[in-house]
């Protein structure tokens, strides 16, 4: 059921609200107290801080791609929980494995740059509107690096539809070229993609998507990434069939 994903979801969030929250706000009597402690104190409260405003502004961007599509927020919210395992798996670093984490959440942040009726078209798109969507990850990259600590994020935002042979885009980097994060974001988010139904398909059956996700490991996608994900995707497979939601085609724009 359903519930159960959106009850994790909602932990996710809390977990984000309780490191916005737990906190005290930055008022002048807070401001006065800092300067009364030591430096190495006050570094890290100003860490803490830094923290704060960071995972508001990751909640408050996730909000909006909710009130934009809420498959588009339940899918991003997905790529995050398997993005850090996969990372972990990987031996990432914590600060890496904390922008892999807020590029997955954020990974679609520029479709809300996208007009309804290009990202709800009952049918194949044209070639304008092919480029116009494909201008979603600069989009994205174009907001979030305005964000102070964002800069990595931003770039994992911007290369994550890069493919490992140079044919994808925006600028056709290839293999090592690819950010990390990047490579790891583009493999999830065309698996959640492919299960996933759309205005002009149903999704694929899991096993179909597992087979596509192999045939193209080492053109588009890294076979290391892919390797270490099938296992994570394959012992969750009756709850990604749950919490992939079909999109009802008479709700979509014609």
């Amino acid at each position: 059921m359903l519930t159960t994903f959106f009850a994790r979801r909602e932990g996710f969030r809390d977990g984000l609200l309780a490191r916005m929250t737990m906190r005290l706000p930055w008022t002048a009597e807070a401001a006065r107290a800092l300067n009364s402690v030591p430096d190495s104190l006050q570094i890290k409260i100003l860490e803490e801080r830094l923290e704060a405003a960071r995972s508001a502004a990751i909640f408050g961007l996730n909000q909006l791609l909710d009130l934009k599509d809420l498959n588009t927020g339940v899918h991003s919210t997905r790529l995050a929980e398997w993005g850090v395992r996969v990372a972990d798996n990987l031996g990432v670093d914590e600060s890496h494995r904390r922008d892999v984490e807020a590029a997955a959440l954020l990974h679609d942040i520029g479709k809300i740059g996208i007009p309804d009726a290009i990202l709800q078209k009952a049918g194949k798109l044209t070639e304008p509107e092919r480029e116009l969507m494909q201008k979603h990850s600069e989009y994205g990259w174009a907001v979030l690096r305005l964000f102070p600590g964002f800069d990595r994020v931003s770039l994992l935002v911007l290369h994550h539809h890069e493919r490992l042979d140079g044919k994808g885009y925006p600028a056709g980097l290839k293999e090592d070229e690819i950010p990390l994060g990047s490579r790891i974001v583009c493999v999830l988010d065309a698996f959640d993609a492919m299960i996933s139904s759309r205005c002009y398909r149903a999704g694929l059956p899991l096993e179909e998507a597992v087979r596509r996700l192999k045939a193209d490991s080492g053109t588009q996608f890294d076979p290391d990434i892919v390797r270490l994900f099938l296992p994570l995707a394959l012992a969750e497979l009756p709850q990604v069939s749950q919490i992939a939601e079909p999109m009802a085609p008479a709700l979509c724009a014609v």
